[in-house]
């Protein structure tokens, strides 16, 4: 792994997290360049072989969020393994999970337990639900989170975005949650219990502009921002194909209705905030009408010319020939040693000093569970043996391009 230049340089991450959310979590602290070691059983991460595999293993989502780590695949009901972890953590900066806390507390990795072991700990959870209220034990995935949240229900037959949109949502706001407490960690020295629930997230993030009618008491009406849900802002077709045409503000509709003889109309209703609202309906029927009339491309170059924001609609299949992620080399090419050449996103974030940056693809199961071992002090003679009996596994394949 190359030596990292970001902004987390020299922090050390025991990531005991799996599946999406905490993963995304943990690349993206990968990312800013801390030292992740990610825990993983000896079976591996749930979801080493989900989405498209070429290697089993290292299928398409797995090395879609565990980029810029080390794995470590050791057995945790062992106390041998657990005594190993240990001495990980006595070092870390950060502790990560998103395991429920009763097993946490079990395994003997809990947050007094890690406390007391390294007071400058920061531990980091994400729960499914907040640990104050009822629902704290109970199971949750990305659907029953956007099915509880209210994410499912915005359309009037309820359905999930096809998208994990609350495990990444959520993973973001983890990583906030992380770096705030590891700024507060660098001014104070202190260490802290940080918990960042799905649920909560979600509500938060859905309601900021979808509170409506209950952000007062009594209520003025339901929840929701009709601008959003009635107003007919959707893709729309054109003659040859699909666009998404956003006129933002009065000078945008004044400057695309007028380009569509839609004179009256603007002079209807644009400028008067309150008629905009309640038939901006209108405003986006006669827009779809006349999208048909042209091509695309054609009505790209209007919007343009108007200072419209518009943009053709692009396919998952489309993206890495967008123009404009091409000219900034958003996708670039490498050859993983177990996988063959390989696709890669690089992280969106700019840093003038300290880059963000792909240093090493995801990992093959125990590719570096020795050198993490060695790193914590053990010897090769008592690595050899916890390998021999099953508590670790190795798969070393040098280092990752």
């Amino acid at each position: 792994m190359k030596q990292a230049r970001g902004p987390l340089a020299g922090v050390r991450v025991l990531d005991m997290t799996g599946v999406v959310l905490g993963p995304l979590a943990t690349q993206i602290l990968g990312d800013f360049g801390a030292d992740v070691i990610k825990v993983e059983s000896l079976d591996g991460d749930l979801i080493r072989d989900n989405g498209v595999v070429v290697t089993p293993g290292l299928s398409s989502l797995f090395m879609g969020v565990n980029r810029n780590k080390r794995s470590l695949a050791i057995d945790l009901k062992r106390p041998e393994g657990v005594a190993a972890v240990r001495r990980i953590a006595a070092t870390a900066d950060l502790l990560v999970h998103n395991i429920r806390m009763e097993a946490m507390e079990r395994l003997g990795f809990g947050y007094e337990a890690m406390r007391a072991l390294n007071p400058r700990l920061v531990y980091c959870v994400a729960t499914g639900f907040g640990q104050d209220g009822p629902d704290r034990a109970r199971p949750a995935f990305d659907d029953i989170i956007q099915a509880a949240s209210g994410l499912a229900a915005l359309d009037e037959t309820p359905r999930y975005m096809p998208t994990l949109v609350a495990d990444k949502v959520t993973g973001v706001a983890f990583v906030n949650s992380i770096l705030a407490a590891l700024f507060h960690r660098e001014r104070t020295g202190q260490g802290q219990y940080v918990e960042t629930p799905m649920l909560e997230t979600m509500v938060s993030f859905l309601l900021a502009e979808h509170m409506g009618g209950i952000a007062f008491e009594p209520p003025v009406g339901g929840a929701g921002y009709a601008r959003i849900l009635k107003g007919g802002r959707e893709p729309a077709q054109t003659r040859d194909g699909w666009i998404a045409v956003l006129p933002y503000t009065d000078d945008h509709w004044l400057a695309f209705l007028r380009a569509i003889d839609q004179e009256p109309l603007a002079r209807e209703i644009v400028g008067d905030r309150v008629a905009k609202n309640t038939r901006v309906g209108e405003l986006y029927a006669a827009l779809r009408i006349a999208l048909k009339t042209r091509t695309t491309q054609e009505w790209l170059d209007l919007c343009d010319e108007l200072d419209v924001p518009a943009t053709r609609i692009y396919a998952l299949d489309d993206l890495p020939n967008h123009p404009h992620l091409k000219a900034t080399d958003f996708f670039f090419e490498s050859d993983h040693p177990a996988v063959g050449r390989v696709r890669t996103a690089r992280p969106p974030q700019r840093f003038s000093q300290t880059p963000a940056e792909v240093r090493s693809l995801a990992p093959t199961l125990g590719q570096h569970s020795v050198e993490i071992l060695q790193e914590a002090g053990l010897s090769q003679t008592d690595i050899d043996a916890l390998i021999a009996r099953g508590i670790v596994k190795t798969a070393p394949l040098g280092a990752i391009a």
